[in-house]
């Protein structure tokens, strides 16, 4: 990878044990790591997030070689792995930390995210109103260390085998068809 040409991109999909598992797995991701943007607390807990008293979302900050994989075809795996049209939740994580959330750094990539979210509402994968925000990225702060890989860390632990398994069973089916996975 070209560390001179890495670009970086922040997104929050729900809980950020499967979304950043996932990530790390693609030809071309350098980094996904967990942690927190969007709110007023500078530094925050997890334990303060999962409040949604500190306004931040659970997020993922993705570090990319976009020669390697484009903006695009993240915006394509961001929506693969959650729902787009629950407000301010993703099955039974409820509360604006669990929001629906791209975070851009300037107006060319706030038009990008734009067309990606158009393109998905085209794909038919998700039925219903999309309420995925768009809003300026400002900080980024990186989640404990313990949640960083949680999901290889802790596989039998009761909500990783429950649900954030087989969503990587489902991610690594399809984009390993595509030939968009690291050889494990």
């Amino acid at each position: 990878m070209d560390n001179n040409n890495l670009e970086q991109i922040t997104f929050g999909g729900g809980c950020f044990w499967c979304v950043e598992s996932c990530f790390n797995m693609l030809k071309g991701v350098q980094s996904a790591i967990s942690g927190y943007s969007g709110g007023h607390k500078d530094n925050p807990t997890y334990e303060e997030v999962c409040t949604g008293e500190t306004g931040h979302a659970e997020v993922v900050q993705i570090t990319y070689d976009p020669s390697v994989i484009s903006y695009e075809q993240l915006m394509d795996v961001f929506f693969f792995l959650h729902d787009p049209t629950q407000l301010n939740r993703q099955g039974n994580d409820i509360g604006t930390q669990y929001r629906s959330v791209i975070y851009y750094k300037d107006e060319a990539e706030k038009a990008k995210a734009e067309q990606a979210i158009e393109t998905s509402k085209q794909s038919g994968r998700w039925q219903g109103t999309y309420v995925t925000e768009l809003t300026k990225f400002d900080k980024f702060w990186p989640a404990e260390q313990y949640h960083q890989g949680y999901y290889n860390e802790n596989p039998t632990q009761p909500y990783c085998s429950a649900v954030v398994g087989p969503k990587i069973q489902k991610f690594k089916k399809h984009f390993g068809e595509l030939g968009m996975l690291n050889a494990e």
